[in-house]
């Protein structure tokens, strides 16, 4: 495997003269039997880097990738020229993820896509423990770090699981890496600092510009927009699900052709609304035809088309690594392509309330150490993620991040998650034929698996935990019966109830003060995320140019201005004119808060104070903002409360926050 083989594979079959910058040195690394990093910008070709050596590689080579539209895309893409790929993720039914196993054993699949949460499937993870990884490519590995945009605690365990599987390389991707975020992936892999291969942010086809527009105004200057410039396939990012189906619905009102993508519609609606958009239109095609779609960040990763023409964000995104990405969707043909940003000193609020809905109160925490680190749990200490979002209303994310925590802190050692239950049934005509397909040892097995089942109607019910005792099994030859009926379509399996198996690592010490550090911990992250909405406020406010300040946030500030952004294109005027009239715009106004309304605030909270008794609790509700309590207790569905729920939306959440600390002091707690 050298390189000449590499840039043979890259001609014959991904139909390409030669590498894109960073491609080569790669895979190099890669065939050199080295981990490797690749920081490209998007659409800069970093799925090629373990596409082409997954041809060369004599084992499978396993992609971790965050969403299904992204592989399916790759998938057809990789289909067109020869090479077969699968994926796995929930919308397979039974007989296509045994199918697809199948073909990965055999080696008529190269290429596996799997999702970061497929990990927690025990049999999936017995399965491809079996088989070779030459290559385990991970997308979007800024996720790994807890300094990036969007850290994802199950990406955290990504290292852990690759040197299980003994993966005989690595290759993390991402197009987002600030350098201490890229420190991080590197450190968390063991990629050697000559490995990590950064090529340039900058793309000069692209024009930025960001516009601060007065409150209300911003819909009126999107059309604006639309109907002066040259028209081409258009993404408008949004931050809600309802902004989304609204403003979609308005646009084909004016006209144009609009649908709504997020992740509140059904797989099928979201797949026909992706298809529509990446269908190629014939080059006769008028201009009035071209797509746009209306979509929360839901849409766009993965979604691999060149000639996208204007990309607009009439919210603001969450930080300015989240800009980058979703800005660098367009124009990957290398064609002309705008960037817009339409923001207004309001649209700011629902992003912070986000942010600061996440943080769970201090007995909140607290409740949940005392619950996960309790004695009488003994070892291993077998936990369901859903049960301690509930029980304690904390955001399910945030208790995979303290759980997470607690493990990087020494406290936990994570075993392997498993299901604490299945139903199944068997497809054939019945339950004897298939104990007859095995000889008299597996039929005897397989008779007494499904004896000690609960039987119902149509399905039986296994604790697998519960019936390896009373046969005296180890639970993983159950397990592995499971996948292998599964797989010869003889048995349809639905898993139920993930767990979490943990074991303890030493004395905690005072939980108290455990779950302190833990509050403080997410209150700092509190901090940095409304500090990177900051960051995006600053690029829309600031006097220069626009593009060399967002490469000089990746480390990679252009040694000229780049004369295609809203600062470099201004018209003349004195320095400085723009960004106060931009810090006027932009500028956080508190509305006053209607006392009548405050007034009915606390006479719910004093009706509900076991949900409502706490400022940050009442401060959600009235921000529009839910939580698992708040949820369970249905109080938005009806009367006063679903009059109350986002009645200050328009309000910055802190500041209705510091309003109930007052107003609770006021009023005795």
């Amino acid at each position: 495997m050298t390189i000449e083989d590499a840039r043979r594979i890259l001609e014959e079959r991904f139909g390409f003269s030669q590498f894109r910058s960073g491609q080569e040195a790669v895979i190099e690394c890669l065939l050199g039997g080295r981990s490797a990093a690749a920081v490209f910008p998007t659409g800069g070709g970093k799925s090629l880097c373990y596409q082409l050596p997954a041809l060369l590689l004599p084992g499978v080579t396993l992609v971790v990738s965050p969403l299904i539209a992204l592989m399916k895309d790759q998938i057809d893409a990789l289909a067109a020229r020869g090479v077969e790929a699968r994926r796995l993720d929930s919308s397979l039914t039974a007989d296509e993820y045994g199918r697809v196993m199948s073909e990965v054993r055999s080696g008529a699949a190269k290429i596996l896509y799997v999702a970061p949460e497929r990990f927690h499937n025990e049999r999936f993870r017995d399965a491809i423990g079996q088989m070779r990884i030459s290559l385990f490519a991970v997308d979007e590995a800024h996720c790994i770090s807890e300094w990036g945009h969007n850290f994802r605690p199950d990406y955290l365990k990504l290292a852990r699981i690759a040197r299980e599987l003994k993966a005989e390389r690595i290759l993390a991707l991402t197009a987002t890496a600030t350098e201490k975020v890229l420190a991080d992936v590197c450190r968390e892999f063991a990629i050697e600092p000559d490995a990590s291969v950064r090529t340039g942010f900058h793309r000069e086809n692209l024009t930025l510009l960001t516009t601060a527009v007065e409150d209300g105004r911003r819909v009126d200057l999107l059309l604006q927009r639309l109907r002066s410039r040259p028209r081409g396939a258009t993404i408008v990012y949004v931050t809600l699900q309802r902004t989304a189906e609204e403003l979609a619905a308005r646009l084909s009102g004016e006209g144009f052709p609009a649908r709504a993508y997020h992740a509140g519609l059904g797989d099928e609606r979201r797949a026909a609304v992706q298809e529509w958009f990446m269908t190629p239109r014939p080059s006769d095609a008028a201009e009035a035809d071209a797509p746009i779609v209306v979509a929360t960040i839901a849409f766009g990763m993965g979604v691999d088309k060149a000639d996208i023409r204007a990309v607009y964000h009439l919210d603001p995104p969450k930080s300015l690594e989240s800009y980058s990405q979703e800005i660098g969707r367009a124009g990957r043909d290398g064609k002309p392509s705008v960037c817009e940003l339409l923001v207004s000193g309001a649209s700011w609020n629902v992003l912070e309330g986000f942010v600061y809905g996440d943080t769970p109160e201090p007995d909140a925490v607290r409740s949940l150490v005392h619950d996960v680190l309790a004695p009488e749990r003994g070892d291993p200490i077998k936990v369901s993620q859903y049960e301690l979002s509930s029980e304690h209303d904390v955001r399910m994310l945030v208790v995979k991040t303290l759980l997470t925590y607690l493990e990087l802190d020494g406290h936990l050692e994570a075993g392997t998650p498993y299901f604490e239950t299945f139903k199944f049934r068997a497809l054939t005509d019945s339950e004897d034929e298939l104990f007859a397909a095995f000889d008299e040892d597996r039929a005897a097995f397989l008779r007494g698996v499904f004896a000690a089942s609960k039987r119902g109607r149509s399905w039986l019910t296994i604790d697998v935990e519960e019936v390896a005792t009373s046969l005296g099994e180890d639970r993983r030859r159950i397990l592995r019966a499971f996948d292998y009926l599964e797989g010869k379509g003889m048995l349809e399996v639905k898993p139920q109830g993930i767990r979490h198996r943990y074991h303890r690592r030493g004395d905690p010490g005072d939980l108290d003060e455990l779950a302190r550090s833990l509050h403080a911990r997410l209150r700092r992250r509190e901090s940095s995320e409304i500090a990177r909405l900051e960051q995006v406020r600053e690029l829309v406010a600031m006097e220069g140019c626009r593009t060399s300040a967002l490469g000089a946030h990746f480390g990679e500030p252009l040694e000229d201005p780049c004369d295609r952004c809203t600062h470099c294109l201004a018209d003349e005027r004195p320095v400085g004119d723009g960004m106060l009239e931009a810090q006027r715009i932009l500028a956080r106004p508190s509305p006053a808060i209607d006392e009548n309304l405050w007034e009915r605030a606390r006479e719910l909270r004093d009706a509900h104070r076991d949900v409502l008794g706490s400022a940050r609790a009442l401060t959600r509700l009235l921000c529009g903002v839910t939580s698992p309590k708040l949820t369970r207790a249905r109080i938005t569905r009806e009367g006063e409360g679903k009059a109350l729920f986002g009645a200050l939306s328009h309000v910055p959440f802190a500041d209705v926050l510091a309003h109930a600390d007052g107003r609770a002091v006021a009023h005795g707690g």
